[in-house]
């Protein structure tokens, strides 16, 4: 994909660009002002979007530092070198935007007890964020050659996508205000599952590399990818297990889990 600075510059380019100003300046001032008059006029929508903005930006900042973090490492091991200052600058500037989006996730955490009200706000819904990260990371890391003729890798495979979906399920049902829908209660809900998963991955670290590697390896590639699913799968079995301990605290003692 080429990117030329001079659709920017070109007709169609500036009408885009200045149509992406007046948007963002009428939404603003909208929303500052509130509703003003007529309440009850079914045109104004704007607060009746059934979204957690709460969760939701808290979600954006947490997955945003992730892929930030992710490229700024990723990207210097493969396409930099010590000659090529653009990509040497591409690399700086990913690793502040990390920093940045890391802090906003930092002072959402930093505020006072009473302030933070949406569930991806406390430790256990980051860690959700995190689980789901580390799970894409593993999914773009397998191959279906390897793992589509043994059932004990299969097996892992189950495990991520259960966890992964069941995960996700969460984080989208906290941003659409569903929660309230569960039949029981969703912390005890949220604490079985964590339980489940981490046992789940605890399975999977043990038999993702013992089916893994064997067999013929000369492929340097596909060695890389089974290391990066094993240590992964290492990786999220640990943040279960801490998301675990922290459900039980929201369970079981809710005034030490905030």
């Amino acid at each position: 994909m080429n990117v030329s600075v001079r659709s920017l510059t070109d007709p169609l380019g500036i009408l885009r660009i200045v149509a992406l100003v007046l948007t963002c300046m009428s939404f603003g001032l909208v929303a500052s002002v509130g509703v003003t008059a007529l309440p009850e006029s079914s045109y104004w929508a704007c607060d009746k979007v059934p979204v957690s903005w709460e969760d939701f930006t808290t979600a954006f900042a947490m997955l945003a530092a992730l892929m930030c973090l992710a490229a700024s490492a990723i990207y210097p091991a493969f396409f930099t070198c010590s000659t090529c200052p653009r990509q040497i600058g591409a690399t700086v500037t990913s690793w502040f935007c990390f920093l940045t989006y890391g802090a906003e996730v930092v002072l959402t955490r930093l505020r006072p007890r009473g302030q933070i009200s949406g569930f991806l706000s406390t430790v256990s819904g980051l860690l959700k964020i995190l689980e789901t990260f580390v799970a894409c990371i593993i999914f773009t890391s397998l191959d279906p050659a390897k793992f589509s003729g043994s059932p004990g890798l299969q097996w892992c495979v189950a495990v991520y996508c259960m966890c992964f979906i069941w995960s996700l399920l969460i984080i989208l049902l906290t941003i659409g205000r569903l929660l309230s829908y569960f039949p029981v209660s969703f912390e005890m809900v949220v604490t079985v599952s964590n339980v489940l998963a981490a046992m789940m991955y605890m399975t999977a670290m043990v038999i993702w590399p013992l089916y893994g590697f064997q067999g013929n390896l000369n492929d340097s590639a596909l060695w890389n990818k089974l290391l990066v699913v094993t240590f992964m799968s290492i990786f999220n079995f640990i943040v279960y297990t801490v998301d675990s301990v922290f459900s039980i605290r929201m369970v079981f003692w809710p005034q030490a889990s905030s």
